[in-house]
């Protein structure tokens, strides 16, 4: 458990981070939980995750679940971080405000076992509910509670995640906690219409580009056997090292050291066709990804994005729009216009995304 003891305190780590320091009234408790969950096959595992308190006098907590965006190293998953960064700060934003702040690591990062299923819609959703039940048989031993209503938000990865999330909350996926309100940001909700043909036509980022695709290839290879041998789609001498940079023990620094600047290196023209054309297993794996806003939330939803996001295709955001109206239900898109962190848009979006969902979420009560 670690303390920012005053606001002040919080306020001075937030803003190194990066991010907006505007809502901050309490200090915060953080925790790293482990907690029993299933992995993708169904079969008993362990997850971790953060829990960030504030310290209020409030007896009954409404929650917020922060799902993160893509890490591969597990040392950078919310828990596992030593300081407020990137990571954690919506957490301890969401906290700060007066909310139980909680943000699951998945499975295979923090303290996790195993290699991290990246985009694996189904053990994100088991992942993220388990945290919440761990959240609330801790919660009682502070002094606290938690209450029924849940808040669900999350970023890049985490936006389909979350969204998730929130299907399986409304659907009564848990008899204590109930949806109250969603607002991802920046998801690739439709990896196989917006998300893979925008990243092939090179409209994106090209190094991302190149790091999503591989991450997926060699995920969804452990998850499905979309190829009997690296060789089949990636180009030597990728080939012989990628699947060893996505074990959860190489930092983002290696894995942008061992990868090629873009595609056109990376896959050969197979691993190249199964993207365009998907079809088997990669296509199943796909409906799977691509259905997290195929229903009605009957809660307040807003989506939000910036402009002209170089990692996160718009057209994603698009197609969840019209997929949620296609049932009934009015998301608006919440344009967060040109944010920067670091030189990038996508990065930005999480930071101006949780200062808009922090003070939106806290008008909703």
């Amino acid at each position: 458990m670690s303390t920012l003891a005053t606001k002040q305190d919080v306020a001075a780590a937030v803003a190194a981070a990066g991010f907006d320091t505007g809502t901050i009234r309490f200090g915060v408790d953080a925790y790293q939980l482990v907690y029993r969950t299933v992995d993708p096959e169904g079969r008993p595992t362990t997850a971790s995750g953060l829990l960030v308190l504030p310290r209020s006098r409030e007896h009954a907590l409404r929650t917020v679940s922060f799902d993160h965006g893509t890490a591969s190293y597990r040392s950078d998953a919310p828990s596992s971080v030593t300081e407020v960064g990137f990571v954690s700060a919506p957490a301890v934003t969401y906290a700060s405000a007066g909310f139980a702040a909680v943000a699951p690591d998945y499975l295979g990062l923090g303290a996790g076992p195993g290699p991290h299923p990246w985009m694996d819609v189904p053990s994100e959703t088991t992942a993220s509910l388990d945290m919440l039940r761990a959240a609330r048989a801790f919660v009682p031993r502070t002094g606290r509670v938690l209450g029924h209503d849940v808040l669900v938000t999350g970023f890049s990865q985490g936006a389909s995640a979350a969204m998730a999330l929130a299907r399986t909350l409304q659907a009564g996926g848990d008899r204590w906690f109930r949806l109250e309100a969603v607002a991802p940001i920046s998801g690739a909700y439709d990896f196989q219409h917006a998300e893979l043909p925008a990243l092939l036509a090179g409209s994106l980022d090209a190094k991302s580009s190149v790091l999503y695709t591989a991450y997926l290839l060699v995920a969804w290879n452990r998850l499905h056997h979309l190829y009997d041998s690296p060789d089949e789609v990636f180009q030597a001498p990728y080939d012989s090292t990628i699947e060893a940079l996505f074990d959860g023990a190489h930092t983002g620094q290696q894995l942008l050291a061992g990868t090629p600047d873009t595609l056109g290196p990376l896959l050969t023209p197979h691993g190249l066709d199964m993207l365009r054309h998907p079809t088997g297993q990669l296509a199943a794996a796909l409906r799977v990804a691509d259905n997290t806003c195929d229903w009605k939330p009957r809660v307040p939803v807003r989506l939000y994005d910036a402009d002209a996001d170089e990692q996160a295709a718009n057209a994603n955001t698009g197609h969840c729009e019209a997929a949620l109206r296609s049932h009934g239900a009015h998301a608006p898109v919440v344009d967060l216009g040109s944010p920067d962190y670091e030189g990038s848009r996508h990065l930005g979006s999480n930071v101006a995304g949780t200062a808009a969902i922090v003070r939106w979420f806290g008008q909703l009560h």
